[in-house]
């Protein structure tokens, strides 16, 4: 699934230990551009928030997958983002060129004395 909007909130990095080690998380609060904006709280897991490097402000397309879990019979829902695109983030447009040195533009036909 993808979704796209702006990184409007970064939450507290989080980790701790489990079974298969050491494990960091961080959460991001993404708002979208519809007509009803929709805010949505995505996480992204250990080499990843290193990876995209997310800050606030910033607009983003990110894909994720979503997983449920049950603890002690009830359920958790979690975006997990995978990828994440930033936009505008390109090089800008290059700047328009100037005329060459001694160029001059062509008159119009009706200018012309032939």
């Amino acid at each position: 699934m993808e979704i796209s909007g702006k990184i409007i909130r970064v939450l507290p990095l989080q980790s701790g230990t489990g079974k298969n080690g050491i494990w960091k998380k961080q959460e991001f609060i993404l708002e979208t551009a519809a007509q009803v904006p929709r805010k949505v709280c995505f996480s992204l897991w250990g080499d990843k928030i290193d990876q995209f490097n997310l800050k606030e402000g910033e607009d983003a397309e990110v894909s994720f997958d979503l997983e449920s879990r049950e603890f002690n019979g009830r359920w958790y829902t979690e975006a997990k983002g995978w990828k994440v695109a930033k936009k505008g983030t390109g090089a800008p447009p290059p700047p328009e060129s100037e005329p060459l040195p001694g160029y001059y533009e062509m008159p119009p036909e009706d200018d012309l004395p032939f």
